[in-house]
């Protein structure tokens, strides 16, 4: 099976790269850059040259729930835009004539279930900020009170793929939690001590995978 994975930063990227993804799959490792429009891109550019059978977005993304620390897995089951209104009756985060929430494939999300200890599955939203501000954290919940964790690229992706119908799954590593005060120091704390062994999940992912979809 041909399988496409989208990082959006080289730091990710690096980390996912080294993985053992054994010989059953044929994996592509893509750069995305960060943001909304960047990841949309990719995943066109992905499914053009490569015509992956999936996709698969890894990175990191912020916990918007205390539960949920640095190093864990976030797996997303469904993804949202938070910043996104289209006007009138339409719901926010709703592009007109698209879903709110876009599903993961269940087969991806089948596989990915299992792949460690401090899992969790569930919503992650998407928009183009990077937040330090916990009354921000409190606006997401507003709207979306089931979510689990927020990043800039998941949704994007998700578009791309679901317009080109190909399989997709966000697969995001919990870097920073805003509760405590400390966002920043969350994340820097967590790329220059948890990192390393928390992108080792993408194998055990990858090698879950079925032969196809």
């Amino acid at each position: 099976m041909k399988v496409g994975i989208i990082c959006a930063m080289q730091s990710e990227l690096d980390l996912v790269s080294r993985a053992d993804f054994g010989n059953r799959n044929e994996v592509r490792c893509f750069l995305s850059g960060m943001g909304k429009v960047n990841a949309a891109l990719a995943a066109a550019r992905l499914i053009h040259d490569f015509a992956p059978d999936c996709i698969i977005n890894a990175g990191v993304a912020g916990s918007l729930r205390s539960e949920i620390r640095e190093g864990a897995v976030v797996i997303g089951a469904e993804t949202a835009y938070h910043d996104t209104w289209c006007g009138g009756s339409n719901p926010y985060g709703v592009i007109e004539g698209l879903p709110q929430r876009f599903q993961a494939h269940p087969v991806l999300l089948e596989a990915a279930v299992g792949c460690a200890p401090d899992l969790h599955c569930g919503l992650i939203i998407t928009g183009d900020q990077f937040y330090i501000d916990e009354r921000e954290d409190a606006r997401q919940r507003r709207l979306y009170s089931d979510a689990l964790a927020v990043d800039m690229e998941s949704a994007a992706i998700a578009h791309a793929c679901y317009l080109f119908i190909v399989p997709f799954l966000s697969f995001r590593i919990i870097s920073d939690s805003h509760d405590d005060g400390h966002q920043l120091d969350n994340y820097t704390n967590f790329w220059n001590s948890l990192a390393q062994r928390s992108f080792v999940v993408i194998e055990k992912l990858l090698n879950a995978l079925p032969d196809r979809i």
